[in-house]
């Protein structure tokens, strides 16, 4: 590479049900990121990164490996893969797909196994093989494992007496009849590297710098600012009903009987506290959306 090419940064993507909510939170993190039609290579405003789109479940392999610098994908993907990778940042948000899911170990209700012990000698089809024989293993039991290529929550009991199926909700489990046995695994996003990439001083302090603004932008998520002007002998009283991120900011205004105030609450609460706001004596409020916290 010559001295006039910048250097690059190779972000893995992840590919499938992760791909909208991830374009979203990048959005939101000041990144705009342009998927096109039948390419792997989404384009980003950012000359200094490259993407490429991955199946969640080979990237933390493909970062160990050194193909990629850093990619995000599910902790469960790591375990699964054994893969040696530096873990940056929990990516957990209140988002489609990036909530924590659970590896629930189920058996179709009516079944004569009530737990983990009675699998002894029985099938299970999971897609996470290895984290369901680590699981096994720990549990004393013997197990057959087989992989499940799709449509695994609907193969008890003919063709598995159980399975290990991931759910974000549970819905899939209660909506085939299955009766949930244990929790194997709890998983959420992670942004992960490589470890030479980790090691280089560039690479990690540009991956240091997004995951500054992707840790931002989930902070705000779900959260919106107010301001407001409240009478000097009515702060008190307001600051009380404020169930606030921080302590709030209150400035003076030229009239020095009213206080400026503003603050950051969690969105849900808006609708009720508002009202709540206005009958202590709040006076001219204004919420407004948040893309990001830092700090």
């Amino acid at each position: 590479m010559s001295g006039d090419e910048p250097r690059r940064l190779r972000l893995g993507l992840p590919k499938g049900s992760l791909q909208d909510t991830t374009a979203r939170l990048f959005e939101r993190a000041g990144y705009a990121i342009d998927f096109p039609s039948r390419s792997y290579y989404p384009n980003i405003d950012d000359p200094e990164i490259e993407c490429i789109l991955i199946r969640a479940q080979e990237m933390a392999r493909y970062a160990e490996q050194g193909v990629l610098d850093a990619g995000i994908t599910g902790i469960d993907w790591v375990l699964e893969n054994g893969a040696d990778v530096e873990e940056i940042a929990d990516l957990a948000a209140p988002w489609p797909n990036y909530r924590t899911v659970r590896w629930l170990l189920a058996v179709k209700e009516g079944s004569e196994i009530r737990e983990v012990g009675d699998l002894q000698g029985k099938r299970i089809a999971t897609e996470a093989v290895g984290l369901t024989r680590r699981y096994l293993e720990a549990q004393g039991v013997k197990a057959e494992v087989e992989f499940s290529y799709g449509a695994t929550e609907v193969k008890p009991p003919v063709l598995a007496d159980a399975i290990v199926d991931v759910s974000e909700t549970g819905s899939s489990i209660r909506a085939n009849n299955l009766r949930v046995l244990d929790t194997v695994l709890e998983s959420t996003p992670r942004l992960v590297a490589n470890r030479a990439s980790w090691a280089d001083p560039w690479k990690r302090g540009k991956l240091e710098r997004i995951t500054l603004m992707l840790r931002g932008a989930i902070a705000a998520a779900g959260r919106v600012g107010l301001m407001m002007n409240v009478p000097r002998d009515r702060l008190d009283r307001v600051i009380e009903l404020l169930p606030a991120l921080s302590t709030p900011t209150i400035s003076t205004l030229a009239d020095e009987s009213w206080i400026a105030l503003n603050t950051v609450v969690e969105e849900r609460v808006v609708r009720s506290l508002l009202p709540d706001l206005v009958e202590a004596g709040a006076t001219g409020i204004v919420e407004y959306p948040l893309n990001k916290i830092v700090g």
